[in-house]
């Protein structure tokens, strides 16, 4: 069953190759959805895909990559979208 989840990470989590590491994490797990950095240092991510994928991937990023240090992550489920890809922004 694919479900998708809009994601919020927080702690230092920009200038650390955060999105470009789940840029690949997400191709790895067949996941679309985007990475965007926001104004106050957090990162937002929509990641949608089969359930599995989804819940190995939001395990991953409750660390992130090596560098990173996730302090926060909220997630909620929303409606199903499509996504061709995953993207960065």
């Amino acid at each position: 069953m694919k479900v998708c989840f809009q994601v919020h990470v927080s702690g230092t989590v920009q200038g650390v190759f955060f999105r470009a590491s789940t840029q690949q994490q997400a191709i790895e797990y067949g996941i679309s959805g985007y990475a965007h950095n926001l104004a106050d240092g957090d990162v937002e991510l929509m990641i949608c895909g089969e359930q599995e994928n989804v819940e190995a991937m939001l395990q991953w990023l409750e660390h992130g990559p090596e560098n990173a240090e996730v302090t926060e992550l909220q997630s909620k489920q929303v409606p199903l979208q499509e996504f061709n890809h995953f993207s960065i922004g």
